[in-house]
């Protein structure tokens, strides 16, 4: 394996405004040095200083770092802690009165809800969950849609010591039955249905198919939030109402005291083939991070609005969601819906109407609105923004530059964040008031955090070429291991090619000369054209720049001549096109590839469809079109797709 070749050029360079930097949490360049230079010197001792500072403890921790066991390493283990404390009770003297969370359902319905009455909601629950003889250690499934109710239930598993797993609500009967199984859950809570773009979607009925499967013996009961009313099927003994188990229950419980490396929650990966992977968190370390990262990243004020729009069924929902903005005291924005519902001013209107000040959304969901209505967010009023935000995979320039000069005004800082659901928060992304800010690039490291870009045998490879990105010392939100499997948790994260010492993204990145990481797409999906290797996003970016095109994913198929051959699935700002009509287009963007970068990378194959084959989360499902390209049956599980008719469309090559 040779380095990836980084084909993407990107000078243009936004310098932080001062007035925003003076009012920081991290105000300078001189500032973010200095933590770096403190981490270097005394890396456990750094974190120690910010667990002290950040989070408030039982009893307090003496021991920083285990690396005793590497690769499983232990942070602030003799602590004791609650993350479910930290997060409302530490707020009840402070701020009781406060809104907690501005919930908008996919109606349009608005509900508000203090830290008090949040307190209250989870300690019932809590409770509630404690009359079903639910204990510490114990594994709760969590399958509901968007709601305050969702993040009242994984904070009272949360205060009774009990792990949570929470599964995206719109995942099939089959993956949800895998995990309760993996799991070994007790207990599973639901919701009669879902409210997603004016439909009702049934979760009752998924969770009885995941049963009727076999296999699920260790689940005891099924708690059920009703959301609509809908018809569901009961079993005697087993369901049971989710209003009927809180009912009378106490608005006071005792936290349980935990390790700080107590399970806090496992969260599943999606879209790997064979046995999920349950990614294991440890309550301390992650719950470090997501305050921290609240207050560095997204420079949080006690005076912001916070809205992160992913699912709770994502880790980033987990973050910043569940527990990074209630950690430090923010009022957060809840969504039930969809962006285009019931039309794509959607958000741009929930910004105006909430006056929400830092706003967190995905690459997919950018692209989509832009195809959407480019000029759209200027008839809303968005001067309440101070910060936007991007995570879920690389933002390509084109839709950065919009999402600046659009929907920020050139005022707002864009923090494009890189992390995973085993990093547990963000590890690499511009701090707003230091970074001067790169199109595309997730910029600098947090403090603390030692990221490197390796060829195959662990070696830093020269600025300006691509290999594969790395950590090379632990942080306390890594994952913890893979639940149950210890031996794939090493394989997979540390492997021995790297003498299982490099945590492994599984990315290509590229640092330019100021040190400057992009993230190229995951190593799996690197183009091997001709011999030259090239990462996807660089071939996508440069399509999306077109003027014509909204979005764009690449694959690599089998090619005789090549190797590899680039095949290029397009969704234009316009009608769809067929014929004659279709291949004169693709002509053009193949033209416009290979001005935009070089002739090794035009996509052989382009296919136009409406959308792209995305989950009900947005992301795209690139093993979906890796199997189209190879003219391959779709055989796999499409039930989580949002659209599963453009997988017809997609078959059409121009």
């Amino acid at each position: 394996m040779s380095t990836i070749l980084s084909v993407l050029q990107e000078n243009r360079i936004f310098p932080p405004a001062e007035a925003f930097a003076r009012q920081a949490n991290i105000p300078s360049m001189d500032a973010y040095r200095k933590l770096c230079e403190e981490a270097e010197r005394d890396h456990a001792g750094f974190w120690a200083r910010l667990a002290r500072e950040n989070l408030l403890w039982h009893k307090p921790f003496t021991r920083s770092l285990d690396d005793s066991n590497a690769p499983f390493f232990k942070w602030f283990e003799d602590g004791t802690l609650n993350a479910s404390y930290n997060c409302l009770d530490r707020h009840l003297e402070t701020q009781p009165e406060k809104t907690a969370i501005i919930f908008e359902a996919d109606d349009g319905k608005v509900t508000r809800i203090s830290y008090r009455d949040l307190h209250r909601r989870v300690c019932a629950m809590a409770n509630g969950l404690k009359s079903l003889d639910v204990k510490k250690g114990d594994r709760v499934i969590i399958y509901m849609g968007m709601s305050i109710e969702v993040v009242v239930a994984m904070q009272a598993c949360a205060r009774i010591g009990a792990i949570h797993s929470v599964v995206f609500g719109g995942f099939s009967a089959k993956a949800l039955h895998e995990r309760i199984i993996d799991a070994g859950a007790v207990v599973l809570l639901t919701a009669d249905e879902q409210m997603r773009g004016g439909r009702a979607i049934a979760l009752k009925a998924a969770v009885d198919e995941a049963i009727a499967l076999g296999g699920t013996d260790t689940l005891r009961h099924v708690v059920v939030y009703k959301r609509t009313g809908g018809a569901v099927h009961w079993v005697a003994g087993r369901d049971l109402w989710l209003n009927d188990l809180v009912q009378g229950q106490a608005e006071t419980c005792e936290p349980e005291w935990v390790s700080a490396e107590h399970p806090l929650f496992i969260l599943y990966t999606s879209g790997s083939t064979g046995k999920p992977k349950g990614v294991q968190h440890s309550t301390g370390g992650f719950l470090l991070q997501a305050a921290l990262t609240m207050k560095w990243v997204f420079d949080y004020k006690p005076s912001d609005i916070f809205w992160c729009t992913a699912d709770v069924g994502w880790v980033t929902g987990h973050t910043y969601v569940c527990y990074g903005p209630l950690a430090v005291g923010a009022t957060e924005i809840m969504f039930e819906g969809v962006p285009t519902y019931p039309n794509a001013g959607r958000f741009w209107r929930m910004i105006q109407d909430h006056k929400c000040t830092v706003f967190y959304t995905a690459p997919t969901a950018i692209r989509s609105l832009i195809k959407l209505g480019a000029d759209l967010p200027k008839q809303y009023d968005l001067t309440s923004l101070r910060i936007l935000g991007t995570v879920g995979e690389p933002i390509n320039p084109e839709a950065w530059m919009w999402y600046y000069q659009t929907v920020g005004a050139e005022r707002c800082p864009v923090v494009d964040t890189w992390w995973q659901t085993e990093t547990g928060a963000t590890l690499i992304a511009p701090l707003p008031g230091v970074t001067p800010l790169k199109p595309g690039s997730c910029t600098l490291p947090l403090p603390g955090l030692s990221a490197d870009v390796v060829d195959e045998t662990g070696n830093s490879v020269e600025r300006g070429k691509g290999g594969i990105l790395v950590m090379r010392k632990p942080w306390p939100s890594l994952l913890r291991t893979i639940w149950g499997d210890a031996d794939r948790f090493r394989r997979t994260y540390f492997p021995d090619e790297f003498k299982g010492k490099l945590y492994v993204a599984g990315d290509g990145a590229s640092r330019d000369t100021n040190g400057y990481f992009t993230i190229m797409g995951r190593i799996d999906d690197v183009l091997n054209v001709s011999g030259h290797r090239l990462g996807t996003m660089e071939v996508e970016s440069a399509l999306v720049s077109n003027p014509k095109v909204a979005e764009a994913a690449v694959v690599g198929r089998p090619d005789d001549l090549t190797g590899e051959a680039i095949a290029a699935f397009v969704v234009l700002r316009q009608v769809r096109p067929n014929g004659a009509e279709a291949g004169r287009i693709a002509d053009e963007l193949r033209d416009w590839v290979a001005k935009e970068i070089g002739p090794i990378a035009k996509p052989k194959d382009i296919r136009f469809g409406e959308n792209l084959p995305k989950t009900r989360s947005g992301k795209i499902m690139r093993r979906l079109l890796r199997s189209l390209a190879k003219g391959e049956e779709i055989n796999q599980d499409v039930s989580t797709l949002e659209n599963p008719a453009i997988l017809d469309q997609l078959k059409e090559v121009s």
